[in-house]
């Protein structure tokens, strides 16, 4: 795992189809954070390739967010087929199961295997109207639960939450938090959401924030400015 003192807890999220944006976002907040997010836009427009040049642009850890979600043969073979990019993280869903999480886990036990828990774009209404019952808060801590069971060693859930899965889940499992945005800015698509001081503080352990920094003028400043406000 990246560290350096100067690095915030940060992944980049690198929400472009176009690998040379990519590459340059990726070098320019390199000295300030110790993540990015390679997601599905740059992996389904570029494929694997991405994941090299990023790499090759800035030494940063690689978080693969392709959310995999399918029968738990399927979710394996794909996970073993990314074993040559080694990433430091992949998502998967966790509303797959435990049988589709533990398949992940076993094909690439040197990755932290994230489950996804209800999308931060989600929001009650929304899960009332999907047949999901409880509220955000209740299911999220519930799948946290199953997957860390199944394997998974990183849980994905947003800012709101994360105190509640920090609880249910203990120490020893990495919380990553999208949905994290700096005071006054704009949330964009994002229903749950909280700064980046509440989520490190309410027990997260790497904060996801792409347009507040990718879509600033200066991308390096903004990831500086951030990462200044938490170390």
């Amino acid at each position: 795992m990246t560290t350096d003192a100067a690095r915030a807890p940060i992944a980049v999220a690198l929400d472009t189809r176009d690998v040379a944006t990519a590459t340059r976002w990726a070098a320019a907040v390199a000295p300030h954070v110790t993540t990015v997010k390679v997601g599905l836009e740059l992996f389904c427009h570029e494929g694997p390739a991405a994941v090299e040049k990023v790499r090759g642009a800035a030494d940063v850890d690689i978080f693969l967010d392709l959310k995999l979600h399918d029968i738990p043969a399927t979710v394996g073979g794909a996970a073993r087929s990314l074993a040559d990019l080694a990433p430091r993280y992949l998502t998967v869903h966790a509303s797959g199961g435990p049988a589709m999480i533990a398949a992940a886990a076993q094909a690439l036990p040197d990755t932290f295997i994230a489950a996804v828990t209800v999308l931060t774009s989600l929001s009650a209404e929304d899960l009332l109207l999907l047949g999901v019952d409880g509220t955000p808060a209740d299911v999220v801590c519930r799948w946290a639960t199953q997957a860390v069971d199944a394997g998974a060693r990183a849980i994905v859930c947003s800012p709101q939450e994360v105190a509640i899965v920090r609880a249910a889940v203990g120490a020893g499992v990495i919380l990553a938090t999208p949905g994290v945005r700096p005071a006054g800015a704009d949330v964009n698509d994002q229903a749950r959401v909280a700064t980046p001081q509440q989520a490190l503080a309410d027990g997260a352990d790497l904060l996801v924030i792409g347009r507040p920094i990718t879509g600033a003028d200066d991308p390096a400043a903004a990831a500086a400015t951030i990462a200044a406000s938490l170390l």
